[in-house]
């Protein structure tokens, strides 16, 4: 075996060396599908169609800056870019999937090639604090109003965390990123109703072609501030989504959610 094959043969190990699966928490199944009257994103949790947290995030968001940046580089090549970002994305996901897992896996695209170091980058430096791992691509639902997958649930630094991982094009910062903290912190509130769990932070995972990495962390007060920041959110989805009489009925208050489960800090 020369160098270069000892070189990959040793990555691939260190791909599939993650400790083994917390089963603590009996993840409740179920499938992805596409609305065709809406083509939006919704989730099939026991019978009951939710809209996915990305969904909710993608209708209320203020759209001016993506229209600015489409209007500045051209349709074409946004368009170029954005296909290009997601299936790196995609790949890197699948990676990082697949060592928590602890199954082994390998993407020889160039696609793949380029997000296997974005992966083992996140894994050599943001992984080092987790001691368990409770589940990987865990889908997640607060029962009647909204659901999605999230990355991962671990034990980051003793606490129970949500991670979200990312790819980004170039390094990101906390005012550009306002959509990643509110979408686990949706996640958050929706496991510790199902679940009973008590969700302390929130950790997002950044790394770029270019290998440079960032991490984002945000627990207790923050979090559960970043909560009700999305409870607005979702508030003003549900006014889209129905007239004004069915909107007054779907009013979200905060005092309805689960927002921290003090009792069990």
């Amino acid at each position: 075996m020369d160098e270069k094959d000892l070189k990959e043969h040793e990555d691939n190990i260190r791909l599939v060396q993650a400790p083994k699966l917390n089963n603590k928490y009996n993840y409740i199944q179920g499938k992805q599908i596409t609305d065709h009257g809406t083509g939006t994103r919704v989730y099939d949790i026991n019978n009951s169609r939710l809209p996915s947290v990305t969904t909710i995030l993608g209708a209320t968001k203020n759209q001016q800056f993506l229209k600015d940046w489409k209007a500045k580089v051209g349709e074409t090549e946004a368009e170029r870019i954005k296909n290009l970002s997601s299936k790196r994305g995609t790949a890197m996901h699948k990676f990082l999937e697949s060592y928590i897992l602890g199954v082994g896996y390998d993407d020889l695209t160039g696609i793949g090639q380029a997000a296997k170091p974005m992966a083992e980058k996140i894994i050599d430096v943001g992984f080092t604090p987790i001691k368990e791992y409770y589940g990987s691509e865990v889908m997640l639902h607060y029962p009647g109003l909204y659901a999605g997958s999230t990355d991962l649930v671990c034990m980051h630094n003793d606490l129970e965390t949500i991670v979200d991982f990312k790819q980004a094009n170039r390094p990101k910062r906390e005012e550009w990123i306002e959509d990643y903290y509110l979408q686990i912190s949706a996640y958050a509130m929706a496991h510790d109703h199902v679940y009973g769990s008590k969700i302390r932070q929130g950790v997002i995972m950044v790394c770029t072609p270019d290998l440079y990495y960032q991490e984002f962390k945000f627990q207790d007060a923050d979090l559960r501030r970043w909560k009700h920041k999305f409870l607005k959110r979702l508030d003003m989805y549900h006014e889209l989504q129905f007239d004004e009489k069915e909107a007054i009925k779907a009013k979200i208050r905060p005092e309805d959610f689960e927002v921290d489960r003090k009792d069990k800090v």
